[in-house]
C-alpha cells in the first residue's frame, strides 16, 4: 500500500527528485532553500565566471536563477510542468559576491496553465530583477516518480 504524502512532502519529493537530475541549477551553485505547494525560494551566489563586461552578473544568469525558482515552485505538485514563456525585468545589477535570492510564487493555476512571479533581492534586500513566467502542465505525467 502506498503512503499518501502531504502537499508539503510532495512539493519536498519533487525538490530532491528534480534537483537530481537539474544539472543547470547544480552548476551554477544554486541552493533550493525553501519549496512549498506552488512556491520556491534558491540562492544564488555571483562568481567571477557570471560578470559580463561591464563587471556586472549577466542578467542571463539572474533570468536563470528565476527560470530555476520558478521550475520547481510549479512543479511541486508532482505534476510535469513546463514553461510556456515569461519576461524578466531588471532593476539594479547584481555585483561579484552578491547573494541573489529568487523568490517564487504562484499566481494562478487554472487547468493546464499557470502563472508564476519571482522576485529577486541580494543579500541588503534591494530588488534587483522580477520575473513572470507561464506554465503548461502534462497532465497525468509525474514531475518525479512518486515515493
Amino acid at each position: 500500500m502506498t503512503e499518501v504524502q502531504t502537499p508539503q512532502q510532495t512539493a519536498e519529493h519533487v525538490r530532491e527528485g528534480m534537483l537530481r537530475n537539474d544539472r543547470a541549477t547544480r552548476s551554477l551553485g544554486m541552493r533550493i532553500v525553501e519549496v512549498a505547494p506552488g512556491r520556491a525560494t534558491i540562492h544564488m551566489q555571483v562568481r567571477e565566471d557570471m560578470l559580463n563586461g561591464h563587471d556586472i552578473c549577466h542578467g542571463g544568469f539572474i533570468a536563470t536563477l528565476c527560470d530555476s525558482a520558478f521550475a520547481f515552485a510549479c512543479n511541486s505538485y508532482n505534476e510535469l510542468t513546463v514553461a510556456s514563456g515569461f519576461g524578466i525585468d531588471f532593476m539594479a545589477p547584481g555585483r561579484l559576491g552578491d547573494e541573489l535570492v529568487a523568490r517564487c510564487e504562484e499566481v494562478s493555476k487554472s487547468g493546464r496553465t499557470g502563472v508564476y512571479d519571482t522576485e529577486v533581492t541580494n543579500q541588503r534586500g534591494e530588488r534587483l530583477a522580477v520575473f513572470r513566467g507561464r506554465s503548461y502542465t502534462m497532465k497525468g505525467k509525474p514531475a518525479v516518480q512518486p515515493a
